[in-house]
């Protein structure tokens, strides 16, 4: 099972935004499990588990794991052929966004349309270094810091793109005939605060009497 996989593909992505769908490859992406396994869980019978199962497996989202006798029945265990997805871009191809279109550094729908090219091109990559049975090369930095003003963001961005725009001028070999050109975004955005889960209301017993109001 693979980590994550990028879904390109128009109908596999409608395939995988199906409520029920999702919910089902959430469970197999726990661990394998029969029709008749997932239709306890989803509350919903097995030919319809089934039915969904057959949706996800023709556009490659889950896979036969193996199979096991129940009685004078061969049931087929399926699982999740990735840990999680993502759906690239390239599944709205007529409207995805272009960077290219706009260039704002201090927009955020600027940034945004720099992540889902970030997401349709590495996609592309995983799925040709996977096709090719090569190594892809690749690098990532990720990290929290809190400013204490306005101004201190402002110097830091000023500062870091100065740093950056150094490297660049310093290792780029435009002439280079074997070089490989590489793609580099650096990003600075406020960091999302996690929600806190409501608590769950517990039902009331039926073996309680209600007092009257």
């Amino acid at each position: 099972m693979l980590d994550v996989t990028v879904i390109e593909d128009p109908e596999a992505a409608a395939v995988s935004l199906d409520p029920i769908r999702a919910r089902l490859l959430a469970e197999l992406a726990a661990g394998p499990a029969s029709a008749t396994m997932l239709a306890g869980k989803v509350g919903l019978p097995r030919q319809k588990v089934n039915y969904h199962l057959k949706a996800l497996e023709r556009h490659g989202l889950v896979e036969l794991a193996g199979e096991r006798r129940k009685g004078n029945v061969t049931e087929r265990l399926m699982r999740a052929t990735a840990a999680s997805y993502v759906i690239s871009p390239l599944a709205l191809a007529a409207v995805q966004p272009d960077p290219d279109r706009f260039r704002d550094q201090l927009s955020a729908r600027w940034l945004l349309a720099l992540g889902a090219r970030l997401v349709r091109d590495v996609g592309s990559l995983i799925t040709g270094a996977t096709k090719a049975h090569k190594r892809l090369a690749t690098y990532a930095l990720d990290g929290e810091v809190r400013f204490a003003s306005a101004a201190d963001r402002a110097a830091f961005i000023q500062e870091l793109t100065a740093g950056v725009s150094a490297l660049i001028r310093k290792y780029d070999a435009g002439d280079a005939e074997d070089g490989r050109d590489h793609r580099i975004i650096v990003a600075v955005h406020p960091t999302v605060k996690e929600q806190p889960q409501p608590r769950p209301v517990p039902e009331p017993d039926p073996s309680t009497p209600e007092l009257d109001q």
